[in-house]
């Protein structure tokens, strides 16, 4: 059974590279590193908290900024990442204040995030600022995850990314977990200038069999051209708290 996802994996690699136009040009991961250091390199930021991070954070230590990890599990590594690691749900409210909070692929992890929201937006200090990024609820990979659970799919996993085994499973909730959803629930808790940005590539997941590869990849530039966030695979989601009164 590898070698035929192998087999699969190798010809759409060998299709794509002969017709690039295939091929995504979104990346996610770049534009949500570069909007998180752009703000770092504006706002200078003197405490950034980064929610879900564990031992894989979007940051650095640096000595312009106190970094504070935040999650629910421990490893003894998370103490030397980080200046001060908290093991807490990002659904709980916490005492530290904070210019900037990011988390990268959390929130869809969250069973409330109206809870979760508006403990970022307590965690900030007026005139902070916070950008996540969140897969999105309805892209094929989504639902099919939201069915297949998070036991099954620790098993499927082992055979068709390898390489993801250990950094995914946890189980999915996807709450409010899209475009309009998720910016409603920003807006309700008072923050402002709320920008969202969606993506449609999440073809990756379906690379261990070409029909289903391809399939995907019609879906998710129709809906890109058509403009359906609904059916985004993802998106950055950004904004500030501001409390004058």
């Amino acid at each position: 059974m590898q070698k035929f996802f192998s087999f699969n994996r190798n010809l759409i690699n060998k299709i794509n590279n002969s017709f690039p136009f295939l091929r995504s040009h979104e990346t996610y991961g770049a534009d949500l590193d570069n909007m998180i250091k752009n703000f770092i390199k504006k706002s200078n930021p003197s405490v950034v908290i980064e929610f879900g991070g564990i031992d894989r954070p979007l940051l650095s230590k640096n000595c312009s900024y106190t970094y504070i990890g935040v999650d629910i599990e421990e490893k003894t590594s998370c103490h030397n990442i980080y200046d001060k690691f908290i093991v807490k749900s990002i659904e709980d409210d916490f005492s530290l204040k904070a210019d900037l909070a990011i988390s990268k692929t959390l929130l869809e992890h969250v069973e409330n995030n109206k809870k979760a929201i508006n403990s970022v937006y307590n965690s900030l200090n007026n005139r902070g600022y916070t950008i996540h990024y969140v897969p999105s609820k309805f892209h094929p990979y989504s639902l099919i995850l939201r069915l297949v659970g998070p036991k099954l799919q620790k098993i499927i996993i082992h055979y068709l990314r390898r390489s993801a085994k250990d950094v995914t499973g946890y189980p999915a909730f996807f709450n409010h977990c899209s475009c309009s959803k998720m910016y409603k629930i920003f807006k309700d808790i008072g923050f402002s200038n709320i920008s969202v940005k969606p993506y449609y590539h999440a073809t990756d997941y379906f690379a261990f069999f070409l029909p289903l590869y391809y399939s995907v990849l019609v879906f998710e530039k129709l809906v890109k051209y058509l403009g359906i966030h609904l059916f985004a695979s993802g998106f950055i989601i950004s904004a500030e708290k501001i409390n004058d009164l």
